[in-house]
C-alpha cells in the first residue's frame, strides 16, 4: 500500500513530498481507515481538460479530479490535479500556493473518505474539513520548521 506522486509537467515535484504521505496517511487514520494505494498525477490544464472529455465527458478545465477506487476501509484512488488551476486559484484567493497545493491535495484524500461537494451544504462542510486537515498540517510541521 502506497501514496505515490507523479507529474505531467516537466521540471514539477511536490514541495515536502514525504511531509505530505505522513499527513495524508494521519488524516486516512483519524477517519480509522487504512491507505490502500493513492496516486497522484500533477498535471497542466490541457491534460486535464483531455481527462475531463475522456472519462468524465465534461469540457470543462477543474483544479482536481478523483477517481474511488475505495474499498471497505481501504482508502484507494487516481488524483488528478491541474497546476495551473492551483495556481490561479492562490492568486484569485490571495494565499500561497503551496497553501492551495495543500488544499487541493487533501480534497481528493476527503473525497475518498466520504465527502461530496455537490449541494452547498456538502461544499460546505468540504471546505470545514479541509480547513481541519491544513490545521492538523500545521500542528504537525509548521512548529517544526518554525523552531
Amino acid at each position: 500500500m502506497a501514496i505515490r506522486f507523479s507529474s505531467q509537467i516537466e521540471n514539477f515535484e511536490l514541495p515536502e513530498a514525504s511531509n505530505v504521505k505522513k499527513w495524508i496517511a494521519e488524516l486516512v487514520k483519524c477517519h480509522e481507515k487504512s491507505v490502500g494505494n493513492i496516486s497522484y498525477l500533477f498535471c497542466d490544464d490541457e491534460y486535464m481538460l483531455e481527462v475531463n472529455r475522456h472519462y468524465l465527458d465534461h469540457d470543462t478545465y477543474t483544479d482536481i479530479i478523483t477517481f474511488d477506487y475505495v474499498v471497505a476501509n481501504l482508502i484507494s484512488g487516481d488524483i488528478f490535479i491541474s497546476v495551473d488551476r492551483v495556481g490561479e486559484n492562490a492568486r484569485l484567493f490571495g494565499v500561497e500556493f503551496e497553501r492551495e497545493l495543500h488544499r487541493v491535495v487533501i480534497h481528493g484524500v476527503l473525497h475518498l473518505l466520504g465527502q461530496g461537494d455537490k449541494s452547498d451544504a456538502e461544499a460546505a462542510e468540504m471546505r470545514r474539513q479541509e480547513e481541519e486537515a491544513l490545521s492538523l498540517w500545521d500542528a504537525m510541521f509548521r512548529v517544526e520548521q518554525n523552531a
